[in-house]
């Protein structure tokens, strides 16, 4: 597929590839958080800026087709610069931390453990934004309202374990 008149013609399953990864990571970090959302979070005190559990499915992946978007603009690039192989590890590193934020707010119900590992998920996506950017802009650009709402749920995170 093209698009426009200079553009390079779209590998579809590298990009279908990518935008799978990327949701394959949102599964994972479901399974810890689907079965506690009904049970303990329901129980914990939340601040008034947190927003209703409805919204959390559509926003994630939404984030994760943004990302596995990003994912593939740095992929087409052909990774053989050390440069676009530390980027993608980078991405692989925060995907990996994503997950893990799931397992210690939710799986070891530890909005502390939760908080702690959301800070170093933040670390590691500016990071991945820093380095994309330095390859393809268009990549660190779509990492942006992912960054955005993790600073949010980390807002969120803090006042679940202030709050409680």
């Amino acid at each position: 597929m093209k698009i426009g008149k200079t553009s390079k013609k779209i590998d579809l399953k590298k990009l279908l590839i990518s935008i799978a990864i990327c949701q394959f990571a949102g599964v994972l970090g479901s399974l810890f958080t689907m079965p506690r959302i009904p049970t303990w979070y329901a129980t914990l005190a939340k601040p008034a800026f947190a927003p209703p559990n409805w919204v959390f499915g559509p926003v994630w992946t939404t984030l994760f087709i943004l990302m596995g978007v990003s994912l593939y603009l740095i992929w087409e690039k052909g990774l053989k610069s050390h440069n676009e192989m530390m980027a993608v590890y980078t991405f692989a590193l925060q995907l990996a931390l994503n997950i893990l934020w799931s397992f210690l707010f939710f799986g070891l119900q530890s909005p502390f453990y939760g908080l702690i590992g959301i800070v170093i998920l933040w670390i590691a996506i500016a990071a991945t934004i820093w380095q994309f950017h330095d390859l393809d802009a268009r990549a660190a650009y779509l990492l942006v309202p992912y960054i955005l709402w993790v600073s949010f749920a980390a807002l969120v995170n803090y006042a679940v374990w202030m709050l409680n």
